[in-house]
């Protein structure tokens, strides 16, 4: 089952120019130049029930005009779009009983009153019952360690304290989607990790959809398998994250520390019709080759070098998600 289905879906907005001159700010009081803009430029696609689904892109590539159309916010230009087996615009009261959803730099919790005071309101919003609430929050209260925040009001808490309490705040009706934006901004690197293992226990305890939009691809890395890469409003891959680094990764980086001195020009002679690419580190002697990421390829290089010098240490760095994406989008898709 389908908890997103997404067809053909397109936002425009309207932007405004002024006239020079006393006389076309005349004018604009009557008419206004504008020029159309497509933030998101027919897009398709479908996230399961149960899925962790990463949707990427650079600033201005249209994943947070997305996400406010997927939760309601924003109506379409054109296309179609079912959230949980219902139109987000059309029955937006019935709807929101279904998503839970967290914007790193807004807040759904009062300011000015106790945490737990938020809680509250939102379980009358939601209209939660006690036994619900109970069973269900303070397990989630447990996990994020929000139990001594709770007395406190919001304003007084630090930023990686309030995200966790927001995080609380979107899962008080349990929702079976989850929409996260950017939801570890700031944050240091324990909050994170917290917040992280919270969503893999949620997602396997109760089988919650999650789409996950942020710019720390490493929250990417550790929670979604499958990504949806967005450039000026379209999408241009969506698939395994795996998949991704193995297309677009521009092969394998080998880093070998030799026992005796080495020569540069002896290994590039050693492995000149392997097409691989040698730099030396002269500071800490670590002499690093990159090669095509083919499993015959590098095991040549490897045992080439083996017979060649005796090594201290070898290491085969995997390319990071972040270096591959940069390129795709430097570099384009080809």
């Amino acid at each position: 089952m389908d908890a997103i289905e997404v067809k053909g879906l397109r936002k425009e907005f309207k932007a405004y120019s002024s006239r020079s001159g006393l006389s076309g700010a005349f004018r604009d009081l009557f008419t206004r130049n504008y020029t159309i803009i497509p933030a998101v430029n027919e897009i398709s696609f479908n996230v399961q029930q149960g899925e962790m689904v990463g949707y990427i892109g650079e600033n201005g590539a249209g994943k947070s005009t997305t996400i406010k159309m997927l939760t309601g916010i924003l109506t379409p230009t054109s296309g179609q779009i079912t959230v949980n087996g219902m139109n987000p615009h059309k029955e937006r009261e019935k709807f929101v009983q279904t998503i839970g959803v967290v914007f790193g730099q807004r807040s759904q919790l009062w300011w000015d009153i106790a945490v737990q005071e938020s809680f509250r309101l939102l379980k009358k919003v939601y209209k939660v019952s006690d036994a619900d609430y109970n069973e269900h929050m303070d397990h989630v209260i447990k996990t994020l360690e929000i139990g001594p925040l709770l007395d406190k009001p919001v304003r007084k808490l630090s930023l990686g304290q309030r995200m966790r309490c927001e995080l609380a705040a979107a899962l008080i009706h349990n929702p079976p989607l989850l929409f996260l934006d950017e939801p570890t901004i700031g944050l240091d690197v324990l909050v994170k990790l917290r917040i992280r293992d919270f969503l893999k226990e949620i997602n396997e305890k109760y089988n919650t959809t999650i789409l996950l939009t942020t710019h720390d691809l490493s929250d990417i890395e550790a929670l979604c398998e499958r990504v949806i890469m967005l450039d000026e409003g379209s999408i241009i891959y969506d698939g395994a994250l795996k998949s991704l680094k193995e297309k677009w990764g521009d092969g394998q980086e080998i880093s070998f520390e030799f026992i005796e001195k080495a020569d540069i020009s002896r290994l590039e002679a050693l492995t000149s019709d392997l097409d691989a690419k040698w730099q030396l580190d002269e500071k800490d002697q670590v002499f690093t080759v990159v090669i095509s990421d083919n499993e015959e390829a590098v095991s040549q290089l490897i045992a080439r070098t083996v017979s060649a010098y005796r090594i201290k240490d070898v290491k085969i760095n995997e390319p990071s998600t972040e270096e591959i994406i940069r390129n795709i989008y430097e570099k384009g898709m080809a």
